[in-house]
């Protein structure tokens, strides 16, 4: 059975840091994509950033990429998303989302993702 849990979210103020893991368990890990994505109340569900199956190509979503790091372990089967300078814009449920149709480039199509985690979320205060 895979799984993908979320961990790390919490409450914070503008500025503030926040690192956000997700593991994996059930499946090859080491060939997947690997992505975050985040859902704020009311909106459509936005890509955040990903990260091919070596680590060596990353896409960020414009206002992040300044701010926030995509990591992955794939010997403990973990994602990381190392956010800093924290906006109340950037308030949602974040999601890890995984998949394999793409390993070499870091997709931010929702449907390139076969499998997802349950979210955690990140509450910013101003």
């Amino acid at each position: 059975q895979v799984q993908l849990v979320e961990s790390g979210g919490g409450l914070k103020q503008t500025g503030d840091s926040l690192r956000l893991s997700c593991a994996a368990s059930g499946l090859d890990f080491s060939t997947s994509i690997l992505a975050w994505f985040r859902q704020a109340p009311g909106k459509e569900r936005e890509f955040v950033a990903a990260m091919t199956w070596n680590g060596k190509r990353t896409a960020y979503e414009d206002s992040v990429k300044d701010r926030y790091t995509i990591s992955r372990d794939n010997a403990k089967n973990t994602v990381d998303l190392q956010m800093n300078s924290l906006e109340p814009e950037d308030a949602a449920v974040y999601y890890c989302a995984l998949g394999f149709r793409h390993p070499a480039i870091p997709t931010s199509t929702p449907e390139d993702y076969h499998y997802w985690g349950q979210g955690t979320q990140v509450t910013v205060s101003s």
